[in-house]
């Protein structure tokens, strides 16, 4: 459980942390809460021989710019969910960085950290999925903006360039937008067997696949008209679910199911009754 010999840098900004990645390539790795990283590099799953540290790059914190809730990478799971601006702007995502872990890891685990690790399992990045976020990333070419269905790829993989550094999450004013999250795990600190995002008509499902994906057949049903409960009866189609010791796939597809139907059921609840139905 010792990591592999590394040599530890400290980055003061995305573009020297950028620079320092093109130069040390594939041996180097970010750090940025090191919740995930820290864990692999132990077990020797991840050994990298340069680690470039993010805390001193000046990428957390949390603004409103125009229509957008503006979250740097570096921001804590625990400043999200205590946010007076996400609270009101993004609530589902606050509520998401809420049911992280525990203490501990909601203290030092961050934003950027949990996009750029790619996990399926990730709560944040099923609650941006379904806030329709924008990921910014430096490269040595600049600064591009990815939108968050074109960032997760697969299993702890993302489009992010190997020579890139994500900056910060930009999310759209979803003040008055109806929501909700669901998650089911074993403990209250575990990954989710399943979890479900919803805000307005998006749907995004945690734990469904080898990444967080949109579950389409619930939205398109929803588009066309159908009930929530027959919206939510499609929400595992185009799913791939595993099966392991904590369940089987299909009992994935069926909590992926009833989620879908508590979390738009919630998602409708918030919406004032001029506004008209999620349906």
């Amino acid at each position: 459980m010792i990591p592999a010999a590394f040599r530890y840098v400290t980055a003061a900004s995305a573009e020297e942390a950028a620079a320092l990645l093109r130069e040390h390539g594939d041996e180097a790795h970010v750090l940025a809460g090191g919740q995930s990283l820290i864990p692999l590099m132990k077990l020797r799953l991840a050994s990298p021989t340069v680690l470039i540290d993010l805390s001193g790059a000046g990428l957390a914190g949390i603004a409103l710019d125009g229509g957008s809730v503006v979250v740097g990478a570096m921001t804590s799971y625990r400043d999200v969910a205590r946010s007076p601006i996400v609270a009101v702007h993004a609530p589902l995502l606050a509520r998401a960085a809420s049911l992280v872990g525990d203490p501990q890891v909601r203290n030092r685990g961050t934003i950027g950290g949990a996009v750029a690790h790619g996990d399926p399992a990730s709560d944040v990045s099923g609650a941006l999925m379904a806030l329709d976020a924008t990921v910014v990333v430096q490269g040595p070419k600049g600064r591009r903006s990815i939108p968050i269905d074109d960032v997760f790829m697969g299993f702890w993989t993302t489009s992010i360039e190997p020579d890139e550094v994500l900056v910060e999450v930009r999310i759209p004013d979803a003040a008055g937008v109806g929501w909700g999250y669901e998650k089911f795990s074993i403990r209250s600190q575990d990954w989710a067997l399943v979890a479900v995002a919803v805000a307005g008509a998006r749907v995004a499902l945690v734990s469904m696949g080898e990444r967080v994906v949109r579950a389409r057949s619930t939205e398109s049903a929803l588009a066309s008209g159908s009930s929530i409960r027959d919206a939510a009866s499609a929400a595992d189609a185009g799913t791939s679910p595993t099966s392991d010791l904590r369940g089987s796939a299909a009992y994935r597809r069926h909590l992926a199911r009833t989620l879908t139907e508590d979390a738009l059921s919630a998602a409708e609840r918030m919406i004032p009754p001029a506004a008209g139905s999620i349906r």
